[in-house]
C-alpha cells in the first residue's frame, strides 16, 4: 500500500511544481520590466537627495527675469545733485527771525554772537557786554611783543589761523597778526579819536562804531607783513603774503571780509589785511560764487542788504 501511495505523491508534487512555475515566471518578468523602467527614469532626472522638487512650472524664472529686466528698463534715471538743482543748504537756526531782535529805536541786535557765521554789520549790532568765552592766544608771530588782548580769538578760528600761517610760511610767505579781539570799550575808543582826527562819516568808513565790529565776536583777524611795514595799508592786497591770503583763506575757513568792489554792500572800504573766520565750507562757498557775508545771507537766508 504504501508503495502505491508514494508514486502518487511524488506525481501530485511535481505537478505542483510545474503549475507554480506556470503562474509565478509572467510575473516575476513583469516584476523586473517595471523595476527596470523606474530605474531609467530616475537616472535620466535625479532628485537631489534632501531638495524638494521645483516648484514653479517650467519659464516661470526666465518670465519673472524678463519682466524685472523690461520694469528696470522703463525706470527714469534720476540725475545726480549738482550745485545748481541743490543749492546751500539753509540751517534754520540762522534765519532773521531766530538771529535778530529790534529795540523800540528799530536797532538790530545779533541774539547769535556765539555762532560762528554771526553777521555783523552797519544795521546789525553786538550787545555792549558781549564778550566771548573760549579765547585763546593762536600760536603764530605777532607784529608787536607782550601782552594784549587784541592777540586773542576764538579757539576755532585760532586753531585755523594756526593752519592758515603754517601754510604760507611752507610757501615762503612771512604773514604777522596785528589785531584780534577788541571789547566793546575798546572799539568806542578807537572811533571816537578816528572821528577827532577826520570826521565822524569818513571814520565809519574805515572803522566801525561801537557794537558794530567784527572784532568783537573774536573771529576776525587784521594781519600783515614786511612788504607794508606791518602796517594795516591797502597795498597789502598786492603783496606776495596779501595776493596768497586772498586766494587761499578759504582753504582754512577765512574770508577777506570786506574785498574790492564790494564797498558798496558792506558800508567799509576795501581791507585786504581784516580776515574773518567762518568754517571751510561756507568760505569756500563764498570764494567759489564771489560773495560777501552780507550776499551770503541775503541769497541763502533772505535777509535785507
Amino acid at each position: 500500500m504504501q508503495k502505491r501511495i508514494l508514486p502518487i505523491i511524488l506525481l501530485l508534487s511535481a505537478a505542483i511544481l510545474v503549475i507554480v512555475g506556470i503562474t509565478t515566471k509572467p510575473f516575476n518578468i513583469m516584476v523586473t520590466m517595471a523595476q527596470q523602467f523606474t530605474d531609467g527614469n530616475t537616472k535620466e532626472n535625479p532628485v537631489p537627495e534632501d531638495q524638494d522638487v521645483q516648484k514653479n512650472p517650467v519659464g516661470e524664472d526666465q518670465n519673472n527675469n524678463q519682466e524685472t529686466e523690461h520694469n528696470n528698463a522703463s525706470q527714469p534715471e534720476i540725475p545726480e545733485e549738482n550745485e545748481e538743482n541743490n543749492p546751500y543748504p539753509q540751517d534754520p537756526l540762522l534765519a532773521f527771525d531766530k538771529t535778530t531782535t529790534v529795540d523800540a529805536q528799530g536797532r538790530q541786535f545779533v541774539t547769535n554772537a556765539d555762532s560762528l557765521l554771526v553777521l555783523v554789520t552797519k544795521k546789525r549790532n553786538i550787545p555792549a557786554d558781549y564778550k566771548p568765552k573760549n579765547m585763546v592766544i593762536p600760536d603764530v608771530e605777532f607784529s608787536f611783543q607782550g601782552e594784549s588782548p587784541k592777540k586773542y580769538l576764538r579757539e576755532e578760528a585760532a586753531r585755523a589761523l594756526e593752519e592758515l600761517f603754517q601754510a604760507a610760511q611752507k610757501e615762503g610767505l612771512n604773514l604777522l597778526a596785528t589785531s584780534g579781539y577788541r571789547s566793546y570799550e575798546t572799539q568806542k575808543k578807537i572811533f571816537e579819536n578816528k572821528t577827532k582826527a577826520i570826521g565822524e562819516e569818513a571814520a565809519n568808513l574805515v572803522s566801525a562804531y561801537p557794537g558794530q565790529s567784527e572784532h568783537q565776536t573774536g573771529l576776525a583777524m587784521d594781519v600783515t607783513c614786511s612788504s607794508v611795514n606791518y602796517g594795516l595799508e591797502e597795498s597789502f592786497g598786492t603783496t606776495k603774503e596779501g595776493l596768497w591770503v586772498k586766494d587761499n583763506a578759504h582753504k582754512y575757513g577765512f574770508i577777506v571780509r570786506y574785498p574790492k568792489g564790494k564797498e558798496s554792500i558792506t558800508g567799509y572800504i576795501y581791507e585786504p589785511w581784516h580776515i574773518r573766520f567762518v568754517g571751510k565750507e561756507v568760505a569756500g562757498y563764498l570764494f567759489d560764487h564771489d560773495l560777501t557775508l552780507d550776499e551770503y545771507f541775503a541769497e541763502v537766508y533772505d535777509y535785507s542788504l
